[in-house]
Protein backbone atom coordinates (compact mmCIF):
# COMPACT_ATOMS: atom_id res chain seq x y z
CA UNK A 1 0.00 0.00 0.00
CA UNK A 2 1.64 3.54 -1.03
CA UNK A 3 2.13 6.20 1.12
CA UNK A 4 -0.65 9.10 0.83
CA UNK A 5 -0.76 10.86 3.46
CA UNK A 6 3.03 12.35 4.31
CA UNK A 7 4.32 13.31 7.49
CA UNK A 8 7.48 15.25 6.03
CA UNK A 9 10.83 15.65 8.56
CA UNK A 10 12.12 18.85 8.13
CA UNK A 11 15.61 20.35 8.66
CA UNK A 12 16.83 20.58 12.13
CA UNK A 13 19.67 23.31 11.31
CA UNK A 14 17.40 26.00 8.66
CA UNK A 15 13.89 24.73 10.23
CA UNK A 16 12.97 23.64 6.66
CA UNK A 17 13.98 21.33 4.09
CA UNK A 18 15.62 22.17 0.81
CA UNK A 19 15.80 18.97 -1.84
CA UNK A 20 17.39 18.49 -5.14
CA UNK A 21 15.72 15.82 -6.86
CA UNK A 22 18.03 14.38 -10.07
CA UNK A 23 16.63 11.01 -10.94
CA UNK A 24 15.67 9.01 -14.07
CA UNK A 25 12.83 7.02 -12.28
CA UNK A 26 10.91 9.18 -10.40
CA UNK A 27 7.56 7.79 -8.77
CA UNK A 28 5.10 10.19 -6.82
CA UNK A 29 1.35 9.30 -5.55
CA UNK A 30 -1.58 11.51 -5.06
CA UNK A 31 -0.90 12.74 -1.11
CA UNK A 32 -1.29 15.56 0.70
CA UNK A 33 1.09 16.71 4.00
CA UNK A 34 0.59 19.55 6.41
CA UNK A 35 4.24 21.67 5.38
CA UNK A 36 3.54 23.84 2.27
CA UNK A 37 5.62 22.82 -0.52
CA UNK A 38 7.56 25.72 -2.90
CA UNK A 39 8.27 23.68 -6.30
CA UNK A 40 10.70 24.45 -9.13
CA UNK A 41 10.40 22.42 -12.00
CA UNK A 42 13.55 21.74 -13.92
CA UNK A 43 12.80 18.98 -15.95
CA UNK A 44 9.88 16.89 -15.96
CA UNK A 45 8.61 14.94 -19.23
CA UNK A 46 4.81 15.04 -17.62
CA UNK A 47 2.25 16.70 -15.78
CA UNK A 48 1.02 18.58 -12.37
CA UNK A 49 -2.43 18.10 -11.07
CA UNK A 50 -2.81 20.12 -7.69
CA UNK A 51 -6.53 19.74 -6.59
CA UNK A 52 -8.93 19.89 -9.31
CA UNK A 53 -6.51 21.52 -11.82
CA UNK A 54 -3.91 19.53 -14.51
CA UNK A 55 -1.46 21.34 -15.96
CA UNK A 56 1.15 19.85 -18.77
CA UNK A 57 4.95 20.55 -17.18
CA UNK A 58 7.69 22.97 -18.86
CA UNK A 59 11.38 23.60 -17.46
CA UNK A 60 10.76 26.83 -15.30
CA UNK A 61 7.48 26.09 -13.48
CA UNK A 62 7.45 27.30 -10.15
CA UNK A 63 4.43 26.61 -7.85
CA UNK A 64 3.94 27.10 -3.68
CA UNK A 65 1.16 24.33 -2.76
CA UNK A 66 -0.57 25.18 0.47
CA UNK A 67 -0.44 23.01 3.65
CA UNK A 68 -2.86 19.49 3.07
CA UNK A 69 -3.68 20.87 -0.86
CA UNK A 70 -2.99 17.24 -2.63
CA UNK A 71 -1.25 16.96 -5.30
CA UNK A 72 0.87 14.77 -8.00
CA UNK A 73 3.79 14.86 -10.16
CA UNK A 74 3.63 12.25 -13.06
CA UNK A 75 5.71 11.35 -15.60
CA UNK A 76 4.28 10.41 -19.09
CA UNK A 77 3.82 6.94 -19.53
CA UNK A 78 5.17 6.49 -22.84
CA UNK A 79 7.89 9.56 -22.55
CA UNK A 80 9.47 8.98 -19.11
CA UNK A 81 11.77 6.58 -19.40
CA UNK A 82 13.41 7.53 -22.74
CA UNK A 83 13.51 10.90 -21.90
CA UNK A 84 16.35 12.92 -19.80
CA UNK A 85 16.71 12.79 -15.70
CA UNK A 86 14.10 14.49 -13.82
CA UNK A 87 15.49 17.64 -11.89
CA UNK A 88 13.41 19.69 -9.60
CA UNK A 89 14.31 21.75 -6.74
CA UNK A 90 11.89 22.12 -3.81
CA UNK A 91 11.67 23.50 -0.07
CA UNK A 92 8.95 22.10 1.88
CA UNK A 93 8.45 24.45 5.48
CA UNK A 94 5.99 24.77 8.18
CA UNK A 95 4.32 27.81 8.84
CA UNK A 96 5.69 29.23 11.56
CA UNK A 97 9.53 27.85 11.09
CA UNK A 98 10.56 30.66 12.51
CA UNK A 99 8.84 30.53 15.80
CA UNK A 100 5.68 32.09 16.74
CA UNK A 101 7.02 35.74 17.58
CA UNK A 102 8.96 36.40 14.22
CA UNK A 103 5.12 35.29 12.79
CA UNK A 104 3.73 38.34 14.90
CA UNK A 105 5.63 40.77 13.23
CA UNK A 106 3.91 43.19 11.10
CA UNK A 107 6.55 42.87 8.64
CA UNK A 108 5.44 39.49 8.10
CA UNK A 109 1.92 40.00 7.22
CA UNK A 110 2.35 40.03 3.32
CA UNK A 111 4.14 36.32 3.87
CA UNK A 112 1.42 35.32 5.83
CA UNK A 113 -1.55 36.38 3.08
CA UNK A 114 0.71 34.73 0.83
CA UNK A 115 0.20 31.51 2.45
CA UNK A 116 -3.26 31.59 2.82
CA UNK A 117 -3.52 32.71 -1.24
CA UNK A 118 -2.01 28.91 -1.57
CA UNK A 119 -4.82 27.00 -0.15
CA UNK A 120 -5.82 26.38 -3.43
CA UNK A 121 -1.92 26.53 -4.80
CA UNK A 122 -0.11 29.19 -6.69
CA UNK A 123 2.02 29.59 -9.94
CA UNK A 124 4.67 32.07 -10.54
CA UNK A 125 5.57 33.89 -13.47
CA UNK A 126 7.32 36.46 -15.09
CA UNK A 127 10.22 38.10 -13.51
CA UNK A 128 9.08 36.97 -10.12
CA UNK A 129 9.61 33.94 -11.69
CA UNK A 130 13.28 34.20 -12.36
CA UNK A 131 14.17 35.84 -9.19
CA UNK A 132 12.70 33.19 -6.98
CA UNK A 133 14.25 30.49 -9.36
CA UNK A 134 17.98 31.72 -9.33
CA UNK A 135 17.53 32.23 -5.73
CA UNK A 136 16.28 28.79 -5.45
CA UNK A 137 19.33 27.62 -7.39
CA UNK A 138 21.48 29.35 -5.09
CA UNK A 139 20.14 27.89 -2.45
CA UNK A 140 21.78 24.11 -3.33
CA UNK A 141 25.51 25.36 -2.40
CA UNK A 142 24.30 26.77 0.57
CA UNK A 143 23.93 25.88 3.69
CA UNK A 144 23.06 27.16 7.37
CA UNK A 145 22.07 30.74 7.66
CA UNK A 146 22.72 31.66 4.54
CA UNK A 147 19.91 29.15 2.96
CA UNK A 148 18.02 31.22 5.05
CA UNK A 149 18.73 34.15 4.45
CA UNK A 150 18.30 32.95 0.94
CA UNK A 151 14.98 30.97 1.39
CA UNK A 152 13.63 34.10 3.14
CA UNK A 153 14.67 36.65 0.19
CA UNK A 154 12.47 33.55 -1.89
CA UNK A 155 9.56 34.11 -0.14
CA UNK A 156 10.28 38.07 0.09
CA UNK A 157 9.81 37.93 -3.71
CA UNK A 158 6.73 35.95 -4.01
CA UNK A 159 4.80 37.88 -1.36
CA UNK A 160 5.06 41.05 -2.44
CA UNK A 161 4.72 39.91 -6.21
CA UNK A 162 1.29 40.30 -8.18
CA UNK A 163 2.68 38.14 -10.84
CA UNK A 164 0.85 34.73 -10.07
CA UNK A 165 -2.20 33.23 -10.38
CA UNK A 166 -4.34 30.84 -8.12
CA UNK A 167 -4.05 27.05 -9.55
CA UNK A 168 -7.37 24.87 -8.01
CA UNK A 169 -10.91 26.33 -8.31
CA UNK A 170 -12.25 29.12 -5.51
CA UNK A 171 -14.23 26.38 -4.24
CA UNK A 172 -11.99 23.59 -4.21
CA UNK A 173 -12.29 21.70 -0.81
CA UNK A 174 -10.80 18.35 -0.66
CA UNK A 175 -11.90 15.64 2.02
CA UNK A 176 -8.55 14.93 3.17
CA UNK A 177 -9.11 10.86 3.95
CA UNK A 178 -6.03 8.91 3.13
CA UNK A 179 -8.07 5.94 1.96
CA UNK A 180 -10.28 7.74 -0.28
CA UNK A 181 -6.33 9.71 -1.55
CA UNK A 182 -5.15 5.94 -1.81
CA UNK A 183 -8.20 4.98 -4.25
CA UNK A 184 -7.62 8.23 -6.50
CA UNK A 185 -3.89 7.33 -6.82
CA UNK A 186 -4.39 3.85 -8.25
CA UNK A 187 -7.06 5.50 -10.60
CA UNK A 188 -4.55 7.87 -11.38
CA UNK A 189 -2.20 4.65 -12.27
CA UNK A 190 -4.70 3.07 -14.28
CA UNK A 191 -5.19 6.06 -16.34
CA UNK A 192 -1.61 6.22 -17.10
CA UNK A 193 -0.59 2.83 -17.54
CA UNK A 194 -3.64 2.83 -20.49
CA UNK A 195 -4.01 6.66 -21.61
CA UNK A 196 -3.31 5.72 -25.47
CA UNK A 197 -5.76 2.44 -25.07
CA UNK A 198 -9.60 2.74 -24.29
CA UNK A 199 -10.19 3.56 -21.45
CA UNK A 200 -13.59 2.69 -19.77
CA UNK A 201 -15.64 4.02 -16.71
CA UNK A 202 -16.61 0.65 -15.60
CA UNK A 203 -12.90 -0.27 -15.15
CA UNK A 204 -11.61 2.38 -13.22
CA UNK A 205 -14.45 1.62 -11.13
CA UNK A 206 -13.55 -1.33 -10.12
CA UNK A 207 -9.89 -0.22 -9.83
CA UNK A 208 -11.15 2.06 -6.85
CA UNK A 209 -13.45 -0.47 -5.69
CA UNK A 210 -16.63 1.01 -6.32
CA UNK A 211 -19.62 1.02 -8.58
CA UNK A 212 -19.77 3.22 -11.39
CA UNK A 213 -22.62 5.45 -10.57
CA UNK A 214 -20.79 5.67 -6.65
CA UNK A 215 -17.34 6.43 -8.72
CA UNK A 216 -18.85 8.68 -11.31
CA UNK A 217 -19.69 10.75 -7.62
CA UNK A 218 -16.42 10.13 -5.85
CA UNK A 219 -14.34 11.23 -8.89
CA UNK A 220 -16.13 14.35 -9.67
CA UNK A 221 -15.74 15.65 -5.81
CA UNK A 222 -11.84 14.69 -5.74
CA UNK A 223 -11.05 16.05 -9.15
CA UNK A 224 -13.47 18.72 -9.70
CA UNK A 225 -14.13 17.82 -13.58
CA UNK A 226 -15.66 14.33 -14.79
CA UNK A 227 -14.01 10.83 -15.42
CA UNK A 228 -14.12 11.58 -19.51
CA UNK A 229 -13.08 15.18 -19.17
CA UNK A 230 -9.80 14.12 -17.24
CA UNK A 231 -8.97 11.52 -19.44
CA UNK A 232 -9.17 13.97 -22.19
CA UNK A 233 -7.42 16.84 -20.20
CA UNK A 234 -4.49 14.25 -20.28
CA UNK A 235 -4.67 13.39 -24.08
CA UNK A 236 -4.89 16.93 -24.98
CA UNK A 237 -1.71 17.62 -22.88
CA UNK A 238 0.14 14.62 -24.46
CA UNK A 239 -0.59 15.48 -27.85
CA UNK A 240 1.00 19.45 -27.05
CA UNK A 241 4.10 17.26 -26.09
CA UNK A 242 4.29 15.25 -29.56
CA UNK A 243 3.44 18.36 -31.20
CA UNK A 244 6.40 20.10 -30.05
CA UNK A 245 8.62 17.79 -29.52
CA UNK A 246 7.80 15.00 -32.71
CA UNK A 247 7.51 15.65 -36.42
CA UNK A 248 4.70 13.33 -36.99
CA UNK A 249 1.49 13.23 -38.68
CA UNK A 250 -1.30 14.60 -36.68
CA UNK A 251 -3.51 11.71 -37.24
CA UNK A 252 -0.67 9.32 -35.75
CA UNK A 253 -0.70 11.89 -32.59
CA UNK A 254 -4.30 11.97 -32.03
CA UNK A 255 -4.03 7.49 -32.13
CA UNK A 256 -0.84 7.10 -30.13
CA UNK A 257 -3.03 9.53 -27.09
CA UNK A 258 -5.43 7.32 -27.14
CA UNK A 259 -8.68 8.99 -29.38
CA UNK A 260 -10.16 6.35 -31.92
CA UNK A 261 -10.63 9.35 -34.63
CA UNK A 262 -9.52 12.60 -35.52
CA UNK A 263 -12.76 14.43 -35.25
CA UNK A 264 -13.39 13.83 -31.53
CA UNK A 265 -9.50 14.90 -31.48
CA UNK A 266 -9.65 18.07 -33.14
CA UNK A 267 -12.88 18.52 -31.15
CA UNK A 268 -11.18 18.13 -27.67
CA UNK A 269 -8.07 20.07 -28.60
CA UNK A 270 -10.32 23.21 -29.72
CA UNK A 271 -12.27 22.87 -26.53
CA UNK A 272 -9.32 22.70 -24.49
CA UNK A 273 -6.65 25.27 -25.83
CA UNK A 274 -8.85 27.61 -28.07
CA UNK A 275 -7.28 26.30 -31.24
CA UNK A 276 -7.03 23.38 -33.69
CA UNK A 277 -3.62 21.30 -33.38
CA UNK A 278 -2.84 22.51 -36.44
CA UNK A 279 -2.92 25.56 -35.46
CA UNK A 280 -1.23 24.63 -32.06
CA UNK A 281 1.61 23.22 -34.59
CA UNK A 282 1.71 26.25 -36.71
CA UNK A 283 2.69 28.39 -33.65
CA UNK A 284 5.28 26.57 -32.46
CA UNK A 285 7.07 26.18 -35.39
CA UNK A 286 6.54 30.17 -35.95
CA UNK A 287 8.01 30.36 -32.11
CA UNK A 288 11.29 28.00 -33.59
Amino acid sequence: MKLIYEKLTLGSEEGFTFKEVRTGHFTCPWHFHTENELILTLQFPGFRMIGDNITPLEPGDLVLVGSNLPHIWQLDARRGRRSLPVRILLVQFEEGFLGQDFWALPAVQPLRQLLKRAAVGLGFNGKTRERAAKLMTEMRAARGLRRMALFLSVLDTLSSSSECRPISSPGYSPQLSPFNQERMDRVFQFIHERLDQPLHLHEAARRAGLSAGAFSRFFRLHSGRTFPEFVNELRVGRACRLLAEADRKITDIAFACGFNNLSNFNRQFRRLKRMTPREFERRLRGAS
